[in-house]
C-alpha cells in the first residue's frame, strides 16, 4: 500500500525545489512547440480576460501548470534560502545559452566595497552600454537568473551589457541595493572605454526591483550633478514600494508575482532600514520633482499587480517634461521579460522591446 508523505517532508525545500526544477525542465522546452490550438484545447478552451486585456494563452498554459505543483508566488513560506533556490530553479528552465562576443565575470564598485558583477561584450564597435540590475524584490535573484535575458539584449540590440549582482536583503537592508547601483553606475562612466563601450552612452536598467533601481540611479545621478544615463529602461519596474494600487488587488494570486509577494520582499528590504519606505531612494515615484531626468522606455503587463504603479510613473515622468516610450503589454504578467524563450507575447513583446532600446540609444 502506498502511503503519502507527511505535510513537512512533501513541501520540504528540497523537494519543492525539485518540483520547480522538473515543471520547468519539462513545460519551458515543450511551450514552444505547441501550437496555440492545441494550447486553447489543453486549456479546455477558456480564456482570463480582466480590464479589457486577455490573457496570453502561453503564459496561461504556464500559469496552469505552476498551479498543478502547487506554486503561486515568488516567496513561499518564510524561508529565503528555499524561495531562492526556487527562483534559480525556474531560471534554469528558461535557459538557452545565446552566444555573445565574450562573457566576463569581473568586480565593481559597489556602495561599502567591490560586488560581483558580468560583462557581455558585443563585437559592434563603440558600442553604448547597459548597466543592467535583475529583478527579484531586493531579497531573491542574481547574475545567473538574468543571464538569458542579458545575453539577448547583448546580441540584439548590439549593446554592452554589464549586469550588477547588488547586495539582497534581508542580509543587507535598503538603501545598500540602490547605493550598490549607483556606485555601479559610476564605475561603468569611468571604465565604460576599458570594456570597449563608448563612455558617452551608458544607459542603466532594469526588471522589478531592478526597474527600482535603475530609476533611482537616474534619479541620483540628476541630483548629484553626473552625466545623465543615455536612457533608463524600466520593465515593470516597482516604483512605490509604500503604495496599495488596484492591480495588486486584481492580481494577488495566480498571476506569477502576489500580492504577498511584494509585501514579503518589502518587510525584508525594509523593515530595520535606516530609511523609510516613502524615501525616494526607495520608492523613487514619490520623488518630489521627476524634470530633468534621463529618457525612459517604460514596459509594464497588463496581469501585473505592479501595472498600475509602473503606468502611474510613466505618467509622471512624462508630466515633468521626461521624454517617455511607453510600451504596455496588455496579455503578459510580471517576468514577462525573462520568459521570451517560451514564445508567444513574451517573445514579441521582448523583441520589441530590444530594438527600441537599440534605436534610442543610436540617437544619443
Amino acid at each position: 500500500m502506498t502511503q503519502s508523505l507527511p505535510a513537512r517532508e512533501a513541501w520540504s525545500p528540497g523537494r519543492r525545489e525539485a518540483l520547480v526544477n522538473a515543471a520547468a525542465g519539462v513545460t519551458l522546452r515543450t511551450l514552444p512547440r505547441i501550437p496555440d490550438a492545441v494550447k486553447r484545447l489543453l486549456l479546455g478552451g477558456r480564456s482570463v480576460t480582466i480590464d479589457g486585456n486577455t490573457l496570453d494563452t502561453t503564459l496561461q498554459l504556464l500559469l496552469a501548470g505552476q498551479k498543478l505543483v502547487g506554486i503561486d508566488g515568488l516567496s513561499g513560506p518564510d524561508d529565503v534560502i528555499a524561495a531562492r533556490a526556487q527562483l534559480r530553479g525556474l531560471s534554469a528552465g528558461f535557459d538557452s545559452f545565446i552566444p555573445v562576443a565574450a562573457v566576463t565575470d569581473l568586480s565593481v564598485a559597489g556602495g561599502i566595497g567591490p560586488i560581483p558583477a558580468r560583462h557581455y561584450a558585443t563585437a559592434a564597435p563603440d558600442a553604448p552600454l547597459l548597466v543592467f540590475f535583475h529583478g527579484g524584490g531586493f531579497v531573491l535573484g542574481d547574475l545567473d537568473s538574468h543571464d538569458d535575458l542579458c545575453r539577448l539584449i547583448c546580441r540584439d540590440a548590439a549593446v554592452h551589457v554589464l549586469a550588477v549582482d547588488y547586495r539582497l536583503a534581508p542580509e543587507h537592508k535598503a538603501p545598500a541595493a540602490a547605493d550598490d547601483g549607483f556606485a555601479a553606475y559610476q564605475w561603468a562612466l569611468e571604465h565604460a572605454a576599458e570594456l570597449g563601450a563608448d563612455p558617452g552612452r551608458v544607459a542603466v536598467g532594469g526588471d522589478s526591483a531592478g526597474g527600482n533601481i535603475a530609476a533611482v540611479v537616474a534619479q541620483r545621478a540628476r541630483n548629484e550633478s553626473l552625466p545623465t544615463p543615455a536612457l533608463q529602461l524600466l520593465i515593470y519596474p516597482w516604483t512605490n514600494l509604500s503604495g496599495h494600487t488596484r492591480s495588486q488587488t486584481l492580481f494577488a494570486r495566480g498571476y506569477f508575482l502576489t500580492k504577498a509577494d511584494l509585501e514579503w520582499f518589502c518587510d525584508k528590504y525594509v523593515a530595520g532600514a535606516t530609511v523609510a519606505v516613502t524615501d525616494p531612494v526607495v520608492s523613487p515615484a514619490l520623488a518630489d520633482d521627476l524634470s530633468g531626468l534621463a529618457p525612459a522606455l517604460v514596459l509594464t503587463g497588463g496581469f501585473d499587480p505592479l501595472r498600475d504603479e509602473g503606468n502611474r510613473y510613466a505618467e509622471a515622468l512624462r508630466a515633468a517634461g521626461v521624454p517617455v516610450d511607453f510600451r504596455p503589454a496588455g496579455s503578459l504578467i510580471h517576468g514577462f521579460a525573462s520568459m521570451f524563450a517560451v514564445g508567444g507575447g513574451s517573445a514579441t513583446a521582448v523583441a520589441d522591446m530590444i530594438s527600441a532600446l537599440r534605436a534610442h540609444l543610436a540617437r544619443v
